[in-house]
């Protein structure tokens, strides 16, 4: 089942950047979009709740319980960054299997968990090929695997398709409401796309300057816009 976030009155400082949220409450189990120019501390306010940073005020709660009594590694929290970078070193196989050993999984379930994962993801016949070889659309694939392999509560996506032609990000969009609909899972995901945010979020919160500007449905987005930075930002002040 998916995991529940709440943030109250959250501050995190860094540098001379301060990101205020007094109050943030995601649904388990729904696709939530973090929406907002660049610099504005949407990925910090990710980064915050995945367990980055624990120099903060305020809390962060994960189905009720304080993060900060939380392992970062017992979270049940998988991320995946706008880079994606896969291990170079490593095959796709590898690359997926890794979060496995790291959490001392025993061979037989490994090779079942990433075989399984490959398929899920349509790189089944990619397994021992090296990262360097395969296109930006399987490797975006590969790194997505990667990140659900453990099966985590909450994946948290920082503008995962931001560098992919139109046609393979229309194809990774199919791929995340899959995602979204066989893993059980919170999608909580960062973008700076309008279009992005209404197609594939449950429900929008808008980041701006530092802080959260307002929550709305999806499909309600331009109704935020009362708000006059969230007007600006939007393109509708005039």
């Amino acid at each position: 089942m998916g995991m529940r976030v709440d943030v109250e009155d959250l501050v995190v400082r860094r540098g001379t950047f301060a990101l205020r949220v007094p109050h943030l409450a995601i649904e388990a189990g729904e696709a939530f979009a973090v929406l907002g120019a660049t610099g504005s501390g949407k990925t910090v306010l990710m980064e915050t709740i995945a367990g980055a940073f624990e120099d903060y005020k305020g809390r962060v709660l994960l189905d009720g319980c304080d993060a900060r009594d939380i392992a970062v590694q017992d979270r049940g929290i998988g991320i995946l960054y706008q880079d994606y970078v896969l291990f170079p070193h490593m095959t796709v196989g590898d690359n997926v299997a890794y979060g496995l050993r790291c959490a001392h999984v025993g061979a037989d379930e490994e090779r079942r968990r990433v075989g399984d994962m490959l398929e899920a993801f349509g790189i089944g016949g990619l397994a021992d090929k090296m990262p360097g070889v395969i296109s930006g659309g399987e490797s975006q694939r590969a790194a997505l695997a990667r990140a659900l392999v453990l099966r985590p509560r909450l994946l948290i996506l920082d503008e995962p398709f931001s560098a992919l032609d139109p046609t393979t990000k229309a194809r990774m969009h199919d791929l995340l409401r899959m995602v979204h609909r066989d893993f059980d899972c919170t999608i909580v995901f960062v973008t700076h796309d309008f279009n992005e945010a209404q197609q594939l979020a449950d429900r929008v919160g808008i980041v701006l300057d530092g802080g959260l500007k307002a929550v709305v449905a999806a499909d309600d987005l331009f109704d935020a816009a009362h708000d006059d930075d969230v007007s600006s930002f939007l393109g509708m002040d005039g």
